[in-house]
This record gives C-alpha cells, sequence and structure tokens, in this order.
C-alpha cells in the first residue's frame, strides 16, 4: 500500500511533467498574454506601412558592369517609375563600385544634401547611402555578385490596401518551450533565396526539441544576437500561410527558458512585395504538423 507522501509526490511529478507542455506552464496570465499580441501585430502593422517598411518597395533594379543611365522615360538602361525625371542621370559600376552621377536639372538628395556626383555605399557598407528624388526613395544592395537599386515608393498604393494582417486566432497551445540540444560545434546551413545564385548562410547552435498537440517536433535555429531566427515551414505552407514559409524569433527569458511562440510566425517580407530577396525555409524546419497560429499569407489586387 502507498504512503500518503508517496502519493502525494507521485502526483506532483505527474503534475510537473504535464506542465512542460501545458501552455498554462508558460503563460502566466491569458488575458495580458491575448493583449500582448494584439499590441504586437498592431506594431508589426505600423512597421510594414512606415518609410522602412516592406509595403513600398516599388523596384528590385539590377545594375550592370560600366555606365547605366536612369530615369522615367523607357530608352534609359534603368527604368524608374514615373515619378522619377525622364532622364535621372547614371550609375556606374566599376569594380565593385558603384557612382552616382546626376543630371545637372534634376534634384536627388543624400540626407539634407543635394547630390551631384557620389560614391553609394551599399547594404554591405556602413554607412549606406540612402537617396531620395520626391516620393521616390533607393539605395545599393549587394547580393553575391550581383548590384542593385532598393527602390521606395512613400506613397506606394499597397500602403493603404493594407488593413489589417491575416492572422489565426490568438491560441497559447502554440506557445511552448523548448530544449536545445546543442552540437559539439555550431554547424553551418546554407539557404537559398529567390535570388538566382545568391545564397544566405547562417550558423545553427543544435536542435530545439519541443512537443505540439503530444507530438514530437524539432527546428534548426539559427544564431543572431542574444537568441535564435527561425525559417519553418509546415502542413499549412503554400495552402494557408506564404508558401515560401514564415520567420520567428526567439530569445531565452530571464530563467535562461527558450519559449517558442508561434503566434507570433510572421510572413517574410518577399510576402509583400516581388521586390524583396528573403531566405528559404531549409529542407530540416519543415514541420510534420500544421502550425495554426500567426501571420497567413496575404493578397493583394
Amino acid at each position: 500500500m502507498r504512503s500518503p507522501f508517496a502519493t502525494l509526490l507521485l502526483a506532483t511529478m505527474i503534475s510537473l511533467l504535464s506542465g512542460c507542455n501545458n501552455p498554462q506552464a508558460v503563460i502566466e496570465d491569458e488575458g495580458a498574454y491575448i493583449l500582448e499580441i494584439e499590441e504586437w501585430q498592431r506594431s508589426r502593422l505600423e512597421r510594414l506601412k512606415g518609410k522602412n517598411g516592406w509595403l513600398n518597395l516599388a523596384g528590385l533594379l539590377w545594375i550592370e558592369e560600366g555606365e547605366n543611365s536612369f530615369g522615367s522615360d523607357p530608352g534609359n538602361d534603368i527604368i524608374f517609375p514615373e515619378k522619377a525625371d525622364t532622364f535621372c542621370g547614371s550609375l556606374s559600376l566599376e569594380g565593385g563600385k558603384v557612382s552616382l552621377h546626376v543630371q545637372e536639372d534634376v534634384i536627388i538628395t543624400s540626407g539634407d544634401s543635394r547630390v551631384t556626383t557620389l560614391e553609394l555605399n551599399d547594404d554591405q557598407s556602413k554607412p549606406t547611402t540612402h537617396l531620395q528624388q520626391g516620393d521616390l526613395a533607393w539605395y545599393i544592395i549587394k547580393r553575391a555578385d550581383k548590384y542593385g537599386i532598393r527602390l521606395r515608393d512613400h506613397k506606394h498604393p499597397r500602403i493603404d490596401e493594407l488593413d489589417h494582417m491575416p492572422a489565426y486566432p490568438i491560441n497559447t497551445d502554440y506557445v511552448v518551450e523548448a530544449q536545445l540540444h546543442s552540437f559539439d560545434e555550431p554547424r553551418e546551413f546554407t539557404v537559398a533565396t529567390p535570388v538566382e545564385g545568391f545564397t544566405e548562410t547562417y550558423q545553427c547552435p543544435g536542435e530545439l526539441h519541443f512537443q505540439i498537440n503530444n507530438e514530437d517536433l524539432v527546428l534548426y535555429p539559427f544564431t543572431t544576437g542574444k537568441g535564435y531566427f527561425l525559417i519553418i515551414a509546415d502542413e499549412s505552407t503554400g495552402l494557408e500561410t506564404y508558401g515560401a514559409g514564415r520567420f520567428m524569433y526567439s530569445e531565452p527569458d530571464s530563467t535562461g527558458r527558450i519559449i517558442l511562440d508561434f503566434n507570433k510566425a510572421y510572413n517574410p517580407p518577399c510576402a509583400f512585395s516581388p521586390y524583396a530577396t528573403c531566405p528559404m525555409p531549409p529542407r530540416e524546419n519543415f514541420l510534420p504538423v500544421a502550425i495554426e497560429a500567426g501571420e497567413k499569407s496575404v493578397h493583394f489586387e
């Protein structure tokens, strides 16, 4: 016959074990958590609509070696939207350096200063050179051995078209604690992007093991700052959620726990514009379940 103490100890152990995958063990105040996610969703939409958000992308224009004329006239080597001057000047690419030459009657600024000739720092160099002409703003991006113009229109119609972010209902079942099974040495992951010939490389410290709906699952996180960046796909991908996967971040909390909050699984920039370049999910991060939490696909007219 089991003693009262043994019975109590067994009940406590069962409670603790079951609590490992119980969302209430992670979310102490469900009401406060829902308000937090709703605020995160509002802030996310505001950032997308902001000057540096993804909704205002208006072009990804590749620069050829040598001199490239640019402007809104179809006769230019690089064609800008109609908002730009007909012939703005030229961009010269030589030996991995991009130089700007502006026509005399054209006003292009960098910061608060009007520019006429300028060597441009790309997005892999600091500080990156940002240029503006009216509603249009742009800078040079470097992808592998390619150089291009990332063009923004601060009055792009998509900014007003997206009035809310499609998302699953907030569900605490998709907030889970994960255990990191560290590798002896970090492993390098090379992931594809939509740009032909351009990949991105990340360091993976180990495997994240967790459960959703009593199913054992594994993700491979990439180290970023104090936390982890995850590129995921699941059984909802290409159906209810974006076909090229979703992003997530996780940072250990004050106690060292790694919490995966799939209510914050969000669409990559490519979901909002064909002019973005995004890393794709590695095959190891295709989950064999439908993650019915976080952002859904966005559809524009």
